[in-house]
């Protein structure tokens, strides 16, 4: 009887043991970030992969990415997704990959920002929920200029612009340029390649043009920390009164130019009449 009763447990255990092997076991990883890090006020791609979804009591299977910030869904996205488990070939991955593309909140800080999924199962009638926490990298690397009009010289036609980084990022390849509009006109080149523009720091570019009174618009261009090539259009005023008529660039003779000269005259004048009645006696 003992024997029987010990073969009996042996059986027991080896089917409990069956029975929790067969228990749908879910996690999830975040798998990849696109880009890394995140910019704030821009898309990101994110890849998740859901493990354990091989057995077959894993029927019905609930993902969502939790649209909580700093994450924010496009009005016709769903942040649920189904899948079906328990449908996986021996030999190949048990795995399954849930990529979503968001924007991150434009407000979100630089650094960890946690963010949430939710998955479950209905297993045997009964629906398992699990949360799970992760972090997506937000860093801006974006930046903003001050732009003005330095100065414009009406006899070479050459126009100065300043340019102020006002932002905290360092930018590589700074580009102006100067598309066709009515209040300027180029001639030459449309783009001046300024260079590298560290934050706070400033530089010049320069065009030969014809500027009109009114505004006058600008595309920046400028790789940001994360090598992405950026685009910012800023619009500057030509007001030409203030580069008119400046002493630098009036035509003519100093006033103090013609007293020399005559100065000069009276002391020539002076020294023949001196030199002729020197010669008389």
């Amino acid at each position: 009887m003992k024997r029987g009763l010990t073969i009996s447990f042996v059986f027991a255990l080896i089917f409990a043991i069956s029975f929790i092997s067969a228990e749908c076991a879910l996690d999830a990883t975040l798998l990849n970030q696109d880009p890394y890090p995140a910019v704030p006020g821009e898309y990101v791609k994110l890849v998740f992969q859901v493990t354990g979804t091989e057995s077959p009591d894993c029927k019905n299977i609930f993902f969502e990415l939790v649209p909580e910030y700093p994450i924010i869904f496009n009005p016709d996205s769903d942040p649920k997704v189904n899948i079906k488990g328990g449908t996986f070939i021996t030999g190949f991955s048990s795995s399954i990959l849930v990529p979503y593309k968001v924007r991150v909140d434009e407000n979100s800080l630089d650094g960890e920002n946690p963010i949430k999924v939710r998955f479950s199962t209905t297993s045997n009638l009964t629906l398992k929920n699990q949360q799970k926490e992760f972090n997506l990298t937000v860093e801006d690397s974006k930046t903003d200029f001050e732009v003005f009009i330095k100065d414009y010289d009406y006899i070479t036609k050459i126009i100065t612009f300043e340019i102020l980084n006002i932002g905290k990022i360092d930018v590589q390849a700074l580009t102006v340029d100067i598309p066709q509009q009515e209040n300027i006109v180029v001639k030459g080149s449309q783009r001046n390649i300024v260079g590298d523009l560290d934050s706070n720091d400033y530089s010049t570019a320069e065009f030969e043009a014809t500027p009109s009174n009114g505004e006058i618009t600008l595309k920046i261009l400028y790789t940001d920390s994360i090598n992405v090539r950026r685009e910012v259009e800023k619009t500057v005023t030509f007001n030409s009164k203030y580069f008119e008529e400046r002493n630098g660039d009036k035509a003519g003779v100093s006033p103090w130019t013609y007293f020399i000269i005559i100065a000069v005259l009276v002391v020539l004048v002076y020294w023949w009449f001196k030199r002729k009645k020197n010669k008389k006696k």
